[in-house]
């Protein structure tokens, strides 16, 4: 069992930046491929970004160059660094951990780009 809690959202204007947090429970943390999706009101759950355990990293096209996805193993933790905010990128971030048929989710945190 994993347990999963994200950190560092809040309320931030256009151009700004954040970096939010997943701290994961457990001593299997290095072997999980880890996540960070996002959901926006009435719309659908949507990758943002993923990094493998072996440290390759995948990212949506609309956060490209902009957002990074990074692990700490020693940490247990998983980050995104994110800037250049737009409104649109307005949304509930969760992070998810897989590993075989093993998947979890954290409770999310809310991000808001407004000015």
């Amino acid at each position: 069992q994993v347990q999963l809690v994200e950190s560092g959202g809040g309320l931030v204007q256009p151009g700004g930046s954040l970096r939010l947090s997943c701290a994961a429970s457990g001593s299997a943390f290095s072997i999980y491929a880890m996540s960070w999706y996002r959901q926006a009101p009435g719309q659908q759950r949507e990758l943002v970004a993923a990094i493998t355990s072996g440290g390759n990293t995948n990212y949506a096209d609309s956060v490209k160059g902009r957002f990074t996805i990074s692990r700490d193993n020693a940490k247990n933790t998983v980050y995104l660094q994110m800037s250049s905010l737009k409104p649109e990128d307005t949304a509930v971030y969760y992070c998810y951990a897989r590993m075989t048929v093993y998947t979890y989710w954290g409770q999310g945190t809310q991000v808001t780009v407004s000015s």
